[in-house]
């Protein structure tokens, strides 16, 4: 019979914390599995990444299989029924943890009651030590607080990769097109993690292919948004692009969000910008 390393966490952003957790189970003797949820179960600022990100990532780093709990299955198991039920499911041979683990009803259960349950069922119990990262405990939190401050570049470094969304890009009042700077309009989506307002230098994927652009996320000061937009200037692209669903990475913040009392001022920020970005490419 299959013997399993079964790795517990949210993994949301599968970030290096994350990746010192699955390497337990990864590395070891046994099938992986990561055990977890499709959406955060609380509210904590929305999610680095969607649920089918987060099961492509986990499997690209060499998870063999990805199980996805819903919250309210399993809300109100106590923590032994909890991994009672994971046992029932998987012939579980080791379980690997975050150091901060809970789990359980009302989130009772931490690594002393699975080392407790461990030493009862024969199993081998990895709990992973923090990671840091300049003198900074690594944690979806921490990343989501750099996001908010604009820090999309060391928000890459312990992500792996610059954090992104994708949105269906929407029909805006084409007033970048008088401007001389088309735009791709989407609405940011409110089931992800909140970025810092401003200007980014971006990258733009349509249909597989990547462009440079420059991204306004905010509710644009200068013509007002009831929500939350990312209003993209994309570089050498000509296409019509409306209707389908874009990749949008970004990769440095620019500069604030700000109001212009003219196009004219309006339209040389965005050149500015623009050139920034031919220069700054890659």
């Amino acid at each position: 019979m299959t013997r399993y390393a079964v790795a517990l966490g949210m993994f949301d952003g599968v970030h290096i914390g994350h990746k010192a957790v699955l390497d337990g189970a990864v590395k070891s003797e046994y099938k992986s599995v990561a055990v977890t949820f499709a959406e955060i179960p609380f509210k904590s600022g929305g999610s680095i990444m969607t649920a089918e990100k987060k099961r492509e990532k986990l499997l690209a780093y060499g998870v063999d299989e990805v199980k996805f709990f819903e919250f309210g299955d399993i809300k109100d198991l106590e923590p032994r029924e909890f991994l009672d039920l994971i046992c029932q499911k998987h012939n579980v041979a080791k379980i690997c943890c975050g150091f901060n683990y809970r789990f359980g009803k009302n989130a009772k259960g931490d690594t002393a009651v699975l080392e407790e349950y461990c030493t009862e069922k024969g199993i081998e119990l990895f709990e992973c030590p923090a990671v840091l990262s300049e003198g900074k405990t690594v944690s979806s939190t921490y990343i989501k607080a750099l996001l908010l401050e604009g820090d999309a570049e060391r928000a890459k470094a312990l992500l792996g990769e610059s954090f992104s969304f994708t949105a269906k890009v929407v029909g805006g009042d084409k007033r970048g097109r008088t401007l001389g700077f088309p735009t791709a309009n989407q609405v940011y989506p409110d089931n992800i993690a909140c970025v810092k307002s401003g200007v980014y230098q971006t990258v733009i994927e349509i249909n597989g292919e990547s462009y440079d652009g420059v991204t306004n996320i905010g509710t644009r000061p200068t013509y007002k948004n009831e929500f939350v937009s990312a209003e993209t200037y994309i570089l050498d692209y000509n296409g019509d692009c409306y209707g389908k669903e874009v990749k949008t990475s970004l990769i440095k913040y620019l500069r604030e969000e700000r109001r212009f009392s003219s196009n004219e001022e309006l339209s040389i920020a965005i050149k500015e910008n623009a050139e920034y970005v031919k220069n700054h490419r890659g």
